[in-house]
C-alpha cells in the first residue's frame, strides 16, 4: 500500500451525503446504539474505530491507535485521509462538523468514497458525538491540522484555522456521557477482541490498543490474515492437516448491478467434537450466519462427496455425507464484502442478500475442487472424521428420535418437571434447579400460574467433550430438551419454545457454578438462539440473612459482601446482629426462596446475552475442554475478578 501517494482529492465534501438530522439520539439512545449498559458504551469505540477501519479497506489507511485514558475517555486516530473541512452543500458547515452532527452522514452513503464499509447501524460518529460530555476532533490534510470541540453534540467552537501538521488522518478524542450510561468502564477484554477480529480479517492493518488505567499496550497485526485467524481458535486443539485451507478472490454475480463480492474463507479440522464458524458480512461479525453461510456449507458438502468418491473413500452403495457429518472438529471463517449488504434476524446480524449464497457456493465449491485434488490428504482426513461422525449420529438417531418427538409433541413431558397452568409461552418461565431439595422448595414457593420448576440431579454432562450420541443418552439433557419443546441444532424452532424466560438457579457456591457453566456450554453450543433471542437468564440467590432486630420486617437479605458490610455497620449495635451464610438454595424454606430469588417483584436476574461470540467461543472452549494449561493459565489471570469464592 503507498501510503505516501493518498488520493485525497476523490474524498472530498461531494463524497458525503446527509440523510437526516441528530434530535432524538440522546432522548432514546438505545435504539442507536442497542442500550445505554457496557454494549452501549463499547459499540462507541466500535463506530469510531470502524470509520477508520473504512479507510482501510479503501486502501487508505494502514494504522489505527487507539487510547482508553485514565479518566475513561477514548482517543482513536489513524493514518488516513482525514475526514474532509470543506463547506459542505447540505447547510455551507465545515463537512467535518456536517458528520458529527448529522445522522446518517458520511462516505459509506455516497457513490464514490467506499465501495463497502462496515458498521451495522451505519449511524457513524455522530451518534458517538450525541452520547459524549465532549468530543474534540483533531483532522490533518494535505499537511495542515485542524481541530473543533463538541459538549453533547452541540458545536462550542468553530473549525480552526490550518496550522503545520507532520502527521496524516482523523484523531477523536471523546468522553461519553455519564447521565446517559449506566457505568464508564470499559473493558480491555471486550475491546481486544474485537481489534483482534479486525486485524485478522484486514491483513497487514495494525489496531494499537494502549490502556493507560493498567500500562497493558497491544498491536493487532497479522499478516496471515484469515489463515492466522483458523490457526489462533484452533491453538489448543490438534489439528487434522495444516496449514488450514484458505481461499481468497472475487465473484461476479451477472444482474441489473453486476455485483462484485469479495469473498474469504480459511478453515481446518481438529480432533474435537464441536464446530466452530465465524462468520462476517463487511467485517460485521454475523451471529446467526445468513447466505453467505448457506452458500459455504453447500460447498463444502457438495465438494467433499465428489472428492470422497473420487478418491474411493465412500463406497458406491453408501450414501453421501450430510452436513451435520461434517461439522464435527470443524473450525472455518468466513468474510464476504459487499456493497449494499442486507441484515435481518433477531439481533440483526444475520445476512439477508440472496444472491450471496450462489455467489459463495459457487466461488469455494470451484476453489475447493482444485484443492481437493492436489491434496487428496486432506479430504481423507475431513471423510474419516465425517464418517466417525456419521456412525456417532446413526448410533444417536433413536434416542434423537424420542427427545424430538417428546420435545416437539409436547406429550410425555418429564416426570421431575412440575410444570405451570399458564400455556401462553410469553408469560411463562421455567427453572431449571440445582438438587431435589432446592427442587422441593422451588415447587412449593412459586407461583403455579406461571412458574414451571425442572430440579436437576447432580451435573450434567460436559458436552464439549462428547459426541452427539453420547450428549442425547444423557437423561438429565433429554429432560431439558423435552421440558423446553423447541428441538436443538439444526432443529431448534423457537416458536415451539414452551417458556420465555429459562432461569438457572444454582447454590452460590463452586460446585453450583460449576452446574451454571455446564448448563451454559450446553445452551450455548447446542441452543445458541436461547442467548441471541434473550430467553435465557441466571438467579441470583442471596448469600445471607441479616437479622437486625426482632420483627418480621428487621431481615434483610445480602447479595454481596459489600451489602452485608454495609447493613452490619449502619445498625444500632452491631454485636447483636444475626447473620446467616447460606451455603445452599436447600437452606431456604419456600417463602424465603420466594420472597429472594423468584418473586419478580424482588428477585435479581442476570440476563445472559452473546456479547461477543468469539470471546464466548474461546471462554467455554478453555474452561470445559480438555487442555488443562489454557484453564489454569485463564484461572490465574482472572482469579482477581472473583468476588465469592466458598472453598
Amino acid at each position: 500500500m503507498d501510503l505516501e501517494n493518498k488520493n485525497i482529492e476523490t474524498y472530498g465534501a461531494g463524497s458525503i451525503k446527509v440523510l437526516e438530522g441528530l434530535e432524538a439520539v440522546r432522548k432514546r439512545p438505545g435504539m442507536y446504539i442497542g442500550d445505554t449498559s457496557l454494549r452501549g458504551l463499547h459499540h462507541l469505540v466500535y463506530e469510531v474505530v470502524d470509520n477508520s477501519v473504512d479507510e482501510s479497506m479503501a486502501g487508505f489507511c494502514d494504522k489505527i491507535e487507539v487510547i482508553i485514558h485514565k479518566d475513561e475517555s477514548i482517543t482513536v486516530q489513524d493514518n488516513g485521509r482525514g475526514i474532509p473541512i470543506e463547506p459542505h452543500p447540505y447547510n455551507g458547515r465545515p463537512t467535518c462538523e456536517v458528520v458529527l452532527t448529522v445522522l446518517h452522514a458520511g462516505g459509506k452513503f455516497g457513490e464514490g468514497a467506499y465501495k463497502v464499509s462496515g458498521g451495522l447501524h451505519g449511524v457513524g460518529v455522530s451518534v458517538v458525538n450525541a452520547l459524549s460530555q465532549w468530543l474534540e476532533i483533531s483532522i490533518a490534510r494535505g499537511g495542515l491540522e485542524y481541530s473543533q470541540r463538541f459538549e453533547r453534540g452541540v458545536p462550542v467552537s468553530d473549525l480552526s484555522a490550518g496550522k503545520p501538521a507532520d502527521w496524516q488522518g482523523t484523531r477523536i478524542h471523546y468522553m461519553p456521557d455519564d447521565t446517559i450510561f449506566e457505568d464508564v468502564h470499559h473493558s480491555m477484554d471486550t475491546l481486544k477482541t474485537r481489534f483482534m477480529e479486525l486485524a485478522f480479517l484486514n491483513a497487514g492493518l495494525h489496531i494499537f490498543v494502549t490502556d493507560e488505567r493498567t500500562g497493558e499496550s497491544r498491536d493487532y497485526h497479522f499478516e496471515g490474515g484469515i489463515s492466522a485467524f483458523v490457526q489462533y481458535l484452533d491453538r489448543d486443539k490438534t489439528p487434522l492437516f495444516t496449514p488450514p485451507v484458505v481461499i481468497s478472490g472475487q465473484k461476479e454475480i451477472v444482474n441489473a448491478k453486476r455485483e462484485t463480492y469479495a469473498i474469504d474463507v480459511g478453515f481446518e479440522y481438529n480432533d474435537g467434537y464441536q464446530e466452530h464458524i465465524f462468520t462476517y458480512a463487511n467485517l460485521i461479525h454475523t451471529v446467526e450466519g445468513g447466505t453467505h453461510l448457506a452458500g459455504l456449507r453447500s460447498a463444502l458438502t457438495r465438494a467433499l462427496n465428489e472428492a470422497a468418491r473420487n478418491n474411493k473413500l465412500i463406497k458406491d452403495k453408501e450414501e453421501n455425507l450430510s452436513g451435520e457429518d461434517l461439522k464435527e472438529g470443524l473450525t472455518c471463517i468466513i468474510s464476504v464484502k459487499l456493497s449494499e449488504p442486507q441484515f435481518e434476524g433477531q439481533t440483526k446480524t444475520k445476512l439477508g442478500n440472496s444472491e450471496v449464497r450462489s455467489a459463495v457456493d459457487t466461488f469455494v465449491y470451484e476453489e475447493l475442487k482444485i484443492i481437493f485434488e492436489d491434496r487428496p490428504d486432506i479430504v481423507r482426513a475431513i471423510v474419516d472424521k465425517a464418517l466417525k461422525a456419521r456412525r456417532a449420529r446413526e448410533a444417536a438417531k433413536r434416542a434423537r428420535e424420542l427427545v424430538r418427538k417428546g420435545a416437539m409433541t409436547g406429550l410425555n413431558l418429564p416426570g421431575k418437571l412440575a410444570d405451570c397452568s399458564s400455556k401462553n409461552p410469553e408469560n411463562t418461565e421455567l427453572y431449571i434447579v440445582e438438587g431435589d431439595s432446592a427442587g422441593g422448595s422451588a415447587k412449593q414457593g412459586r407461583d403455579r400460574t406461571f412458574q414451571a420448576i425442572l430440579p436437576l440431579r447432580g451435573k450434567i454432562l460436559n458436552v464439549e467433550k462428547a459426541r452427539l450420541d453420547k450428549m442425547l443418552a444423557n437423561k438429565e439433557i433429554q429432560t431439558i430438551i423435552t421440558a423446553l419443546g423447541c428441538g436443538i441444532g439444526d432443529e431448534f424452532d423457537a416458536g415451539k419454545l414452551r417458556y420465555h424466560k429459562i432461569i438457572i438457579m444454582t447454590d452460590a457456591d463452586v460446585d453450583g457454578a460449576h452446574i451454571s457453566t455446564l448448563l451454559l456450554t450446553f445452551f450455548y453450543r447446542h441452543m445458541p438462539q436461547l442467548l441471541t433471542q434473550g430467553y435465557l437468564y441466571l438467579a441470583q440467590p442471596p448469600l445471607y440473612r441479616v437479622q437486625k432486630g426482632k420483627g418480621k420486617n428487621d431481615v434483610i437479605y445480602c447479595y454481596t459482601d459489600k451489602e452485608l458490610r454495609e447493613h452490619v455497620d449502619s445498625a444500632a449495635d452491631p454485636s447483636k446482629v444475626a447473620v446467616q451464610r447460606y451455603k445452599g438454595l436447600g437452606e431456604m424454606n419456600p417463602d424465603q426462596l420466594w420472597d429472594t430469588t423468584m418473586n419478580p417483584a424482588n428477585r435479581i436476574l442476570k440476563h445472559v446475552e452473546l456479547d461477543n461470540d468469539l470471546l464466548a467461543d474461546e471462554y467455554f472452549d478453555i474452561l470445559m475442554g480438555d487442555r488443562v494449561e489454557p484453564r489454569r493459565e485463564f484461572i490465574v489471570s482472572n482469579a482477581h475478578l472473583v468476588k465469592n469464592l466458598d472453598v
